[in-house]
C-alpha cells in the first residue's frame, strides 16, 4: 500500500461510497477490497486519514471492508475544535449509549444488519467486525449477529463515566458468552496501559463477564507514537489508540504486531 500522509485529508478515493439503507436508517458506507467481509468503525472523531489506513492494511489482507460513516467528516483530519464538536454530538445522539453502563447502544442494531447484509454480498465463514474508542465495544454487542465470527474490540472506552463498566445489556453478554463457547469462538481486545479512557477495570469487567473467551492485550505506554492530528494533541492524554493515530509503522513496533495479530485473527476466522 502508497504511503500516505496522515496529516492531510484523506479523499477515499480507492473506497466506493454506498448509501445502505437498513431498518429504515441510511447511512454512508465506504466499501473496498474483495473477500469476506469486515466492519471498521471508526474512533472519534470518525473516518480520518489514520482509521482509513486502517482499513486499507485489512483490505490488503484479503477482505472485503465495509466502514460506515457514524459521526464526523469522512476522511477529514479534524482540528481540536472540530472534533470536540463531533465529540459532543455524539454523546447526546440517541444512537449512542455514552454514559450508559449495562446497556447498548441503539447504533449496534443497524450494525448488525450491515454485517448480514455484508455476508450476504461476500460469502465466507462469516463477518469480522472491530471498534475502536468510541465504538471499541459495538463488535461485542454484533456478536448478537449469527454472521460475525471475529470480533475486535480496540481502546473500548464507554461508558466514559464508569471505568469498570461495559457498554452491552447483561442479558445480552450472556448470550454472547454462551455462543463464544458453544462455537469455539473469542474476543480480542487491546489497549495501552496507562489509557484514561479505557482502563484496567474494563478489561478485568470484560474477563469476568466473557471468561478465557477474552483475549485482552495490553501495550506499554511507551510504545505509542507522540507525533498526533490536533484533535488527539489536545484532547488525549496519553497513549489510547492502538492501530491507528498512535500507532507506529515500523517492524517490530509493538503497535505493528498488534496490527499483525487483528489481520491474522481475521484470516484465522473467515478465511475459507
Amino acid at each position: 500500500m502508497p504511503k500516505r500522509s496522515m496529516k492531510e485529508d484523506d479523499l477515499l478515493e480507492d473506497f466506493t461510497h454506498r448509501e445502505i439503507t437498513l431498518d429504515g436508517v441510511a447511512k454512508i458506507v465506504h466499501v473496498t477490497g474483495s473477500g469476506p467481509a469486515v466492519i471498521v468503525m471508526a474512533e472519534m472523531p470518525g473516518i480520518s486519514p489514520h482509521v482509513a489506513r486502517f482499513a486499507r492494511w485489512v483490505r490488503d489482507a484479503g477482505f472485503t471492508v465495509y466502514m460506515p460513516s457514524l459521526f464526523g467528516r469522512d476522511g477529514a483530519v479534524a482540528s481540536a475544535e472540530d472534533g470536540a464538536q463531533i465529540f459532543q454530538r455524539a454523546c447526546v445522539s440517541a444512537e449512542f449509549r455514552a454514559l450508559a453502563a449495562n446497556r447498548s447502544s441503539p447504533v449496534t442494531q443497524w450494525l448488525r444488519a450491515l454485517a448480514r447484509l455484508a455476508h450476504e454480498e461476500c460469502g465466507g465463514p462469516g463477518v469480522g467486525a472491530i471498534g475502536m474508542c468510541f465504538t471499541g465495544n459495538f463488535a461485542l454487542s454484533m456478536m448478537l449477529e449469527p454472521s460475525v465470527l471475529a470480533p475486535v474490540l480496540s481502546q473500548p472506552s464507554l461508558p466514559l463515566n464508569d471505568p469498570a463498566g461495559i457498554e452491552i445489556a447483561p442479558d445480552e453478554v450472556k448470550t454472547v458468552r454462551e455462543r463464544l463457547e458453544r462455537e469455539d469462538l473469542t474476543v480480542l481486545a487491546y489497549r495501552f496501559e496507562g489509557d484514561k479512557f479505557c482502563m484496567a477495570q474494563r478489561f478485568a469487567a470484560y474477563a469476568e463477564a466473557l471468561g478465557d473467551r477474552f483475549a485482552g492485550r495490553v501495550l506499554p505506554d511507551d510504545a505509542a507514537n507522540t507525533d498526533l492530528p490536533p484533535f488527539f494533541a489536545r484532547h488525549v492524554p496519553g497513549a489510547h489508540s492502538v492501530v491507528t493515530a498512535h500507532l507506529i509503522d515500523e517492524a517490530g513496533q509493538p503497535t505493528t504486531v498488534a496490527r499483525d495479530e487483528i489481520l491474522s485473527f481475521f484470516t484465522r476466522r473467515l478465511a475459507t
